[in-house]
């Protein structure tokens, strides 16, 4: 713990990780551990994850799958230097490479065409609204500025291979602008894996996939539920969050599983 700074050291994936984070502003949840098991990747393939943070989705990737090649985008200078140090500090810093730059202007090293995967979790407020965090970091992370969802979306699809998949996870109720966005990019096979708070719930938040330049049917999954009736996280979910297991492709996203033990 760095109280002298504001850093915060917190631990994921029952202990696997380590994650360095702001003690104020925005901090990881499980959104982008549940992104990063929805991504399967293979051997040699380039994985992209545009709004890194502070890193979290792609050392979840990297746990699960470690001959994964990740190459993260962070607009803000202080969560790209975070993003750094914890890919060094879990022993995965020849295999996470952090650049800090804004998509509207990317730096150099990210070529179009050039990923075989992108995964993303974008901001989720459209500008206007919602009134602001105070705090600018968490403003930042949270809330759409010059780049919205259409921007967003566009980018990720120039920065993917032909055939290569997006994944992404969003509030379920901005679905219909999203699917709207990966129409208009022509991204299709589309999957959408609702992620529900307790069984007969509505859905919070989606992971939706997509394929560049690929015609294929749409499907709904069945999804998961992410807590018991006594609000303690479902098996299902302890799969994810805890053992660090993926979602298993069944035609898309279907079901949880525990990673094989070494």
């Amino acid at each position: 713990m760095r109280q002298e700074d504001g850093i915060n050291e917190n631990a994921l994936l029952g202990g696997r990780l380590r994650l360095l984070q702001p003690r104020l502003g925005y901090r990881a949840a499980i959104d982008p551990v549940f992104l990063a098991a929805a991504l399967h990747s293979q051997p040699g393939q380039r994985v992209l994850d545009l709004g890194c943070g502070v890193g979290t989705a792609a050392l979840c990737l990297l746990a699960r799958l470690p001959e994964s090649q990740v190459t993260g985008l962070e607009l803000q200078p202080d969560l790209a230097a975070l993003a750094r140090e914890n890919a060094a500090l879990n022993g995965m810093g020849s295999r996470f490479t952090i650049l800090q730059g804004d998509l509207r202007d990317p730096p150099a090293g990210l070529e179009a065409g050039g990923f075989d995967h992108v995964m993303t979790n974008p901001p989720f407020v459209a500008a206007g609204r919602a009134r602001p965090s105070p705090n600018a970091c968490k403003a930042t992370a949270n809330m759409e500025g010059s780049a919205d969802l259409n921007a967003w979306t566009a980018f990720c699809a120039r920065m993917l291979k032909p055939k290569g998949r997006l994944t992404l996870i969003h509030r379920a109720d901005r679905l219909d602008a999203l699917l709207a966005c990966l129409h208009g990019l022509k991204l299709g096979e589309v999957a959408v894996f609702p992620l529900w708070p307790k069984a007969g719930r509505a859905a919070k938040r989606v992971i939706v996939t997509a394929r560049k330049g690929v015609n294929g049917p749409s499907t709904l999954l069945p999804g998961l539920v992410l807590h018991d009736e006594d609000g303690r996280y479902s098996e299902a979910a302890e799969v994810v969050l805890r053992h660090g297991g993926g979602l298993e492709p069944m035609g898309g996203l279907a079901k949880s599983s525990r990673p094989p033990t070494l």
